[in-house]
């Protein structure tokens, strides 16, 4: 499976791991189709580390699985943070994955075993650096919004 985030400054095309992170994968499958990310933003964003959304409040404190409570990370040896544009589960701790979520804009050895890897960036990489490039203020929230407008779910990752 793959998705495509419409964001207002491109498209990113993701590959969704749902073979090694069921758990993960069906819960973010679920919200996009949903439309649980249409219009948030991403409200957090440090150059050289990541950039996060899919709390639909904007302050990085808020959003909810699909189960309506905090799920299990799925960690796996096989899934590293070893390049750029990988998509994991953000976090408050061991086992407190929600509906929030990152990209990685390089590589993050220090993060494994600890989030959940369940997708990887496979088109719009041109996007996510001017989602870097983007200046930021308090809290490294973007100065000037960078929102998901609508997402897109394709059944094959490479159509």
């Amino acid at each position: 499976m793959s998705v495509t985030l419409h964001t207002n400054l491109g498209e990113i095309k993701m590959e969704i791991f749902c073979d090694d992170c069921p758990k993960a994968s069906k819960n973010f499958l679920a919200l996009c189709a949903s439309n649980y990310y249409n219009g948030t933003i991403f409200h957090r964003n440090i150059k050289g580390f990541m950039i996060q959304g899919g709390d639909p409040t904007g302050t990085g404190k808020g959003g909810k699985s699909i189960w309506g409570s905090k799920f299990n990370d799925e960690l796996r040896e096989s899934l590293k943070h070893d390049k750029r544009g990988m998509l994991s589960m953000a976090n408050s701790g061991p086992n407190t994955n929600g509906s929030q979520f990152f990209l990685s804009y390089a590589k993050q050895k220090h993060l494994d075993g600890k989030f959940t890897i369940f997708g990887r960036v496979i088109g719009g990489l041109e996007v996510l650096d001017m989602m870097e490039k983007t200046p930021t203020g308090a809290d490294d929230k973007p100065l000037a919004e960078i929102r998901i407008n609508r997402v897109s779910i394709h059944a094959n990752p490479l159509a």
